[in-house]
């Protein structure tokens, strides 16, 4: 009964955190249905664990922590396809948020360029480019704020180097 009274709020709550999602599926997937499959498996997780949100920290920061914890699940275990049972069990009106596929074609270079990032580094890369606080990305990723930034910078020098390879064709395609 308590889930039917959260759910319109869970729902809201999704659609306007959408683009968010978005981007954590362009992170970690290459193609269009790796993409969709990932969205849908986050909009999953996040119905799982919302009854547990206690709101100790800001909706987006624990939506980014859930999203980006099942990404990282969902690559080392290379299956991408939802588990119908689970569909099942979340409400329909959850089951009708689709993947919209945003405009990439200015991104793709940065994508491309991203995606040759370890795990850790593609997670911080999009904190920063939601231009989250050091404090922020400490509470969502667990790592102290120094390291965070030696990471940063270290990750910033990297994304020069592969987006110069790419745009002069020596990176990957």
């Amino acid at each position: 009964m308590q889930e039917a009274l959260h759910q319109p709020e869970f729902i809201d709550l999704v659609h306007e955190h959408q683009a968010l999602l978005h981007k954590v599926c362009n992170l970690y997937c290459s193609s269009l249905q790796d993409r969709q499959d990932l969205f849908q498996e986050i909009v999953i997780q996040l119905w799982r664990s919302y009854p547990r949100f206690r709101g100790e920290s800001k909706f987006s920061t624990w939506l980014y922590r859930i999203a980006l914890n099942t990404a990282i699940s969902d690559l080392r275990r290379q299956t991408r396809r939802p588990r119908s049972m689970e569909l099942q069990n979340i409400p329909a009106e959850l089951q009708d948020i689709q993947y919209e596929k945003e405009k990439e074609l200015r991104l793709q270079q940065l994508y491309t360029a991203i995606e040759q990032l370890s795990e850790l580094e593609k997670a911080l890369v999009m904190l920063y480019l939601e231009e989250k606080s050091y404090d922020e990305m400490e509470e969502i990723l667990g790592i102290n704020q120094n390291n965070l930034r030696v990471k940063m910078n270290r990750i910033k020098e990297k994304l020069r180097n592969l987006t110069k390879q790419t745009e002069h064709g020596t990176g990957r395609p």
